[in-house]
């Protein structure tokens, strides 16, 4: 397993050394391949519901305590010992989890050292802005980009409350990057964003207030999620979920997984050379940069103004990475 993710494989921490004058149970690791999988879909209090593979049971488990703190999130693939039945009163046990493809995280603040993973194995990032009340914040999307890229997830913007405003100005500032663009009117039908999360894993992020939860409501009418308004006065939506949670699509046509609304997005977690690399037309320039290039504007000797110069790559596109880049230290 990847060390990146910081999840032990299997309970080696509890089958190390033993300590002075204790004597080892067992020299042999337990072997959980063939535990039933279970997907975890939500985490409240210490318990965390787990959907098993091939079935509809929702189980409820605890979690070993090798895997710690926090060992496993809203995503993740988990092996499930105990009771699986899922029967009211029944409780199961997550005793290791299955390599994750991907991890979504941040940090508080972008001097904070500390990552804090959101979502695992989600291959979609949908990022939901509203267009007007609140008004967008073009800060915060980049943020949410780079966060995105650095995880490998693909991103897809939408763009809510469409009639209060138009596009037209987030739609110029990133189909540069080659970010999909939805739009989302109150009325209309939700078609055109159905199509582009059928067969995905999506993790929907956004500021607080932009309509994600009424959203989530529209797409999966039983999910009910809580839904807020935003303050006439500060112009900040009020936190109405507080948990990320895993819904599945109607007809299992994919899997949406709803996180809180946020405030912030910090970013110290994240490398400039790890988002370079989601763009590869922009990464071949970048190869004769001098050493440390950050490729920021203004960066000395940079490849990608001499790219731009010889009319390699779409100056609008270099622009757009570069406001992306600028905007990982500012509060947007």
């Amino acid at each position: 397993m990847s060390p990146r993710y910081g999840i032990q494989s299997d309970d080696h921490a509890g089958f190390d050394r033993p300590g002075r004058r204790s004597r080892p149970r067992t020299k042999d690791r337990p072997d959980y391949s063939v535990k039933p999988i279970g997907r975890v879909i939500g985490i409240d209090r210490g318990r965390f519901a787990c959907i098993v593979e091939g079935g509809e049971d929702r189980v409820v488990a605890t979690k070993a305590r090798v895997l710690g703190r926090k060992g496993v999130i809203v995503g993740d693939r988990v092996y499930l010992d105990g009771d699986v039945s899922g029967e009211a009163g029944t409780l199961a046990r997550i005793v290791d989890v299955v390599e994750r493809s991907s991890v979504l995280r941040r940090t508080a603040d972008d001097d904070d050292p500390y990552e804090r993973p959101i979502v695992a194995n989600a291959d979609q990032l949908v990022i939901v802005t509203a267009l007007a009340d609140p008004p967008p914040r073009t800060g915060m999307i980049d943020r949410i980009l780079v966060a995105g890229f650095d995880a490998g997830l693909e991103p897809l913007l939408c763009l809510t409350k469409a009639d209060l405003a138009s596009p037209d100005e987030l739609r110029a500032a990133y189909e540069p990057l080659g970010v999909r663009v939805v739009v989302i009117d109150p009325e209309a039908s939700l078609a055109p964003l159905q199509a582009e999360l059928a067969g995905h894993t999506s993790v929907l992020v956004g500021h607080s207030g932009v309509g994600k939860s009424t959203l989530v409501n529209r797409l999966i009418p039983q999910a009910e999620r809580q839904t807020g308004h935003v303050n006439a006065v500060t112009g900040r939506g009020r936190h109405t979920s507080t948990s990320a949670v895993a819904l599945e699509l109607p007809d299992r046509a994919g899997w949406v997984i709803d996180t809180p609304g946020v405030r912030s997005f910090g970013l110290s977690h994240v490398h400039p050379a790890s988002i370079i690399e989601a763009f590869p037309d922009l990464a071949e320039h970048t190869s004769d940069c001098p050493r440390g290039c950050t490729h920021e504007a203004g960066a000395p000797g940079c490849g990608l103004d001499t790219a731009v110069a010889a009319g390699a790559v779409a100056e609008a596109r270099v622009a757009s990475y570069r406001r992306m880049l600028a905007h990982r230290h500012d509060r947007g």
